[in-house]
């Protein structure tokens, strides 16, 4: 018999992945061509041509035995002596190799960071909308998940709110931006501002409050719109990153924590981190993967290929009546649904079969997310099915 926690999280299991299972059933049934998943945030841009130079570089230069082979469970330190210096460089921080924790992809990350973090009953708040596992990953540890309002119309957090929500219990914040599922990008500003707030709760309370970074799309990002990066903004900042988006890679569950040398308590968290890298059941992050990423530093995706597909479906859905949040980054697009029931407008959907995911997995109801990390052709064929959607619920055409 399984144990209660899980038969909780067995009954509310990723509405995101069982719709993918489902698309794929669809696939099947009508063929891959005449369905239109928008599910899942699934990169299909190939991983650029440097990463498979480096998996046979570092393959048949290294012995195999060292390749292969445990490491300390932070990581290989020239990995991370290289993704410090690569920060450096970008941000002007000042970050070493004792900075850096490899990790198993950013979920992985965050799970390290909880586990270190909390106490059963701590506090952690999380900005609506936000990624449904959150959650999962800090009633895991038995923390308390407690929602912060944003601005509907900009999905930056409501600030009097953010400090509302705050009690001599909360332990953390978990920030994400470039955000999934609006595509949002926090300003500098408001980094500050939210920094601010938390600096102000922490000596009211005397304890302190951690910026959990999750920073999966820190790389996609258009239009010349800037990601700040969070430790210049905040004291108490721990960025979890993944190179599952920026270098296509989510399969190989690769990415780092940084810890920087400022936080409170950073010489006990960080021990404790790669010790909870350990016992977490990770042991280190995907050896070979350490020193492929080493040499790909400089690597990004090509995210024109998105920003096409960001264009084509916002103006698309636009013009045919249908309210878009644009987005700034990330590859989902935020879209209104015409009925207050979002899961109701998705069962109606596919009936065109058109995959698109409920707001109300992101604890902000009325809405649907659009991943549009597709192909092209399949955004640019699913539009005389939301023309058809859009006819069914009478939006008039702009």
């Amino acid at each position: 018999m399984i144990s209660d926690k899980m038969k909780s999280l067995t009954k509310n299991n990723s509405v995101i992945r069982a719709m993918f299972e489902e698309g794929k059933a669809m696939a099947k049934k009508y063929g891959a061509e005449n369905v239109f998943d928008f599910s899942i945030g699934n990169p299909n841009v190939p991983a650029p041509f440097e990463v498979v130079d480096a998996i046979a570089d570092v393959v048949n230069e290294n012995d195999p035995l060292y390749i292969h082979g445990y490491m300390s469970n932070t990581g290989y330190e020239s990995t991370r002596t290289a993704i410090a210096e690569k920060l450096n460089a970008d941000f002007g921080t000042n970050f070493g190799v004792n900075n850096i924790i490899m990790s198993v992809g950013a979920a992985g990350g965050i799970n390290v960071v909880l586990k270190t973090i909390l106490n059963p009953g701590d506090e952690v708040l999380v900005i609506r909308p936000y990624f449904v596992d959150y959650r999962n990953y800090v009633e895991n540890y038995g923390g308390v998940i407690v929602e912060v309002e944003s601005d509907p119309k900009t999905f930056m957090p409501n600030l009097e709110h953010l400090a509302k929500q705050i009690t001599a219990k909360t332990k953390a914040i978990i920030i994400n931006t470039p955000n999934n599922p609006t595509g949002a990008i926090y300003s500098a500003e408001t980094l500050d501002a939210m920094g601010e707030v938390l600096s102000k709760k922490e000596k009211e309370f005397g304890t302190s409050i951690y910026m959990v970074s999750d920073e999966p799309y820190r790389d996609l990002a258009y239009d010349g719109v800037e990601v700040p990066y969070v430790t210049l903004h905040y004291h108490n900042a721990i960025v979890v990153y993944s190179y599952s988006k920026s270098l296509s890679l989510p399969g190989e569950r690769i990415g780092y924590i940084v810890v920087p040398s400022e936080i409170d308590d950073y010489e006990d968290a960080f021990v404790a981190m790669g010790i909870a890298t350990r016992i977490l059941g990770f042991i280190n992050a995907p050896s070979l993967m350490q020193l492929v990423i080493e040499q790909c530093l400089d690597c990004k995706t090509d995210i024109s290929y998105y920003d096409n597909n960001r264009k084509t479906l916002y103006n698309g859905l636009t013009e045919l009546g249908f309210e878009c949040v644009k987005p700034d980054g990330a590859f989902y697009l935020f879209m209104k649904a015409p009925i207050d029931d979002d899961k109701e407008f998705c069962n109606i959907a596919k009936k065109y079969n058109l995959l698109l995911v409920p707001s109300s997995s992101f604890a902000w109801p009325g809405y649907v997310r659009i991943a549009y990390c597709v192909s092209h052709e399949k955004i640019v064929n699913s539009m005389p099915r939301f023309a058809e959607l859009a006819k069914e619920f009478g939006l008039e055409k702009k």
